[in-house]
């Protein structure tokens, strides 16, 4: 079973998703487990600080200024800790969300499907202090050329996409479906649509049967 830990100020922002559809019957099965831990359960008061409510929070100013707040180590840290503890492995892969970090494609989701443990962390408004990262020795990933509010969405995908890969996760119709080559155009019935007036086709070539030659069809349009 692939479990996968989650570090996030905001679970019940991706909790409904993970627990519908394919993924859900995927945890329902045991075939993936997926567990949440809340930095905000891990505050205490900074060094040198008091006990009162403004210190005991989990974002701070930047150094060097800038807008918005970063989030602090420590209760990051110790949400990880917690984590790695529960871990029934020890070789975790740990994933930090940075807009530097390598681009998570297919290949990247296959590979980290063999492994058991998964350890994500999402950050929030200007990102997680940079010492996380090198502290747990974290994989900078990125899921494209932009900037999110969170890493919670981030941390939906890739379990998403590596879920895919687990065995047994997908049923004989998916699997098949998955195994075939994939196209960013598809279509169903009807044959011919018919939309304000206009006549709108589904390629002949989809309907020829000949395999091999969809197959090219598809391979044309998934690089072009």
């Amino acid at each position: 079973m692939l479990h996968f830990h989650i570090i996030t100020l905001f679970p019940e922002s991706i909790e409904p998703y993970l627990r519908s559809s394919i993924i859900g019957r995927a945890i329902a099965a045991k075939k993936i487990k997926i567990s949440y831990y809340d930095p905000k359960k891990f505050i205490y008061p900074e060094p040198g600080r008091g006990a009162r409510a403004q210190d005991i929070r989990v974002d701070r100013r930047p150094y060097g200024g800038g807008p918005g707040m970063v989030l602090r180590p420590e209760p990051i840290l110790l949400a990880a800790k917690k984590a790695l503890r529960r871990a029934q492995s020890k070789g975790v892969e740990k994933i930090f969300f940075a807009t530097d970090g390598s681009i998570f494609d297919e290949a990247m989701a296959k590979k980290l499907s063999k492994k058991k443990e998964i350890l994500f962390i999402c950050g929030h408004y200007e990102g997680v202090d940079a010492r996380v990262q090198k502290i747990l020795k974290a994989k900078k990933v990125t899921v494209g050329p932009y900037v999110l509010t969170g890493g919670e969405l981030p941390a939906a995908t890739l379990i998403d996409a590596i879920s895919r890969f687990v065995p047994g996760i997908l049923g004989k119709a998916e699997s098949l479906e998955a195994s075939r080559v994939s196209s960013p155009e598809v279509y169903t019935r009807p044959e011919v649509l018919v939309w304000k007036g206009k006549k709108y086709k589904v390629p002949k070539i989809l309907l020829s049967g000949n395999h091999a030659k969809i197959d090219e069809w598809k391979k044309a349009r998934k690089w072009a």
